[in-house]
């Protein structure tokens, strides 16, 4: 049970840092991109995905290690011997979906119930970065820059009403 708890703290400690990382260089590099606000939004979901993809692949390789080969903990149901099935088992807890399919047992248990902590926390928190890059690119979004200054204000788009342009843009 030791092995098992320390394990699920190094794999959140893993985690949280791959995803700040994912998270960070993301923004320091966001405004250099030489694309449309469109495509920088893309970025950060698409770089959001990376990093999720990357923990749920280190809480698979846990899984093959500490159950498949050190058997600590098992699955009912469904037979997880591969590390496809242990990759599946974790974007399952990861994403706290809940199939049913593969049930922990043992020391496993303690692993997929911190695994969907991780997952919750994580994935809230790169959606609150995401938003946060969406509220800086959008008013860059869909600008014209060929206006007519005579163009009258109810003949803008509903776009721009809802979303007006803020002071630093």
């Amino acid at each position: 049970m030791l092995l098992t708890l320390s394990a699920s703290v190094v794999l959140v400690i893993v985690t949280i840092l791959v995803l700040y990382e994912t998270l960070r260089l993301t923004s320091e590099h966001l405004a250099e991109l030489p694309v449309p606000p469109r495509w920088r939004i893309v970025a950060v979901v698409l770089a959001a995905f990376a990093g999720h993809t990357v923990a749920v692949w280190t809480y698979a390789g846990a899984y093959w290690l500490l159950v498949l080969r050190l058997r600590l903990g098992a699955f009912a149901g469904v037979p997880v011997e591969t590390f496809e099935d242990c990759l599946f088992v974790s974007v399952v807890a990861y994403t706290s979906l809940g199939y049913g399919d593969h049930v922990p047992l043992g020391h496993a248990r303690l692993l997929t119930g911190v695994e969907a902590l991780n997952g919750l926390v994580l994935i809230g928190w790169s959606a609150s970065f995401t938003y946060l890059a969406i509220e800086r690119h959008w008013s860059m979004h869909g600008k014209d820059r060929t206006r007519r200054a005579d163009r009258r204000p109810d003949e803008e788009s509903g776009r721009e009403r809802l979303f007006p342009p803020t002071k630093d843009s």
